[in-house]
């Protein structure tokens, strides 16, 4: 059970209705947004029950859906009125609510992905989707259909939350490619994934764009794999790429 309580406020208690199975096992490297990483792959699981067979009855016939969320697994002891956006350097701050920073009074989160198709199980119904920026096992609240007509607003001002303009590429050391040749059949897109997600620059703001200190390295874990990486002069090199772990 998820609770939501403000003082003075009538208090409110949801139920998750489904848990979100990701590419994504850790906080570090998720997008920052939705649909920036197109190949981020993931899985919105129900239990197979015939209340939730008739509740998605019709869902395939969307292209994308509304994802409403929890952001679990933070580690914020409190929530703050100000912010400092990565897409501001990491150094101006703003009103929460002019945000999307998942530091909320009520840690809830919304994203649009595409729905790729059902899968029916003998114990689960999935949602397999794309494009989203969840950490796994991510609680679902609610879902709802993306309708274009309505949501999409062409002419509406985002301020300086604007398109991400990295000037980044990806490398793969010899290392790192000879690995990956072992398992891209089993993950077709696995190198998109990758590349698409080092692509948006998961350093911290005060850290993006430059190379940083000579010779650092990050490290990030995308589905079961660990990667190393470095950047300099706006290339990321993906120095090691193996089996997490291992």
């Amino acid at each position: 059970m998820v609770d939501f309580e403000a003082e003075g406020h009538q208090s409110f208690s949801f139920e998750p209705i489904a848990r979100i199975k990701s590419c994504y096992p850790d906080r570090f490297g998720i997008p920052r947004q939705a649909g920036l990483v197109p190949s981020a792959i993931a899985q919105i699981i129900f239990d197979n029950t015939e209340e939730n067979r008739l509740s998605i009855r019709g869902i395939e016939e969307f292209s994308h859906l509304w994802i409403v969320f929890v952001f679990h697994r933070q580690n914020y002891k409190s929530w703050k009125p100000l912010v400092n956006p990565p897409r501001l350097g990491g150094n101006q701050s703003v009103g929460l609510y002019a945000t999307r920073s998942p530091n909320r009074f009520n840690p809830i989160g919304m994203s649009a992905v595409r729905l790729s198709h059902v899968e029916t199980t003998t114990d689960e119904l999935r949602l397999h989707i794309r494009g989203g920026d969840f950490l796994d096992q991510t609680p679902v609240l609610d879902i709802k259909p993306y309708v274009p007509y309505s949501d999409s607003i062409p002419d509406a001002d985002s301020a300086w939350a604007t398109a991400p303009d990295s000037t980044l590429s990806v490398q793969w050391s010899d290392e790192a490619s000879r690995f990956l040749e072992t398992v891209t059949p089993q993950y077709p897109s696995l190198q998109s994934l990758v590349e698409e997600t080092l692509l948006q620059d998961p350093r911290p703001g005060y850290e993006r764009g430059k190379d940083g200190k000579p010779g650092a390295q990050w490290f990030m874990t995308i589905l079961e794999y660990d990667l190393a990486w470095s950047v300099a002069n706006n290339v990321v090199l993906i120095n090691s790429f193996k089996l997490k772990n291992s």
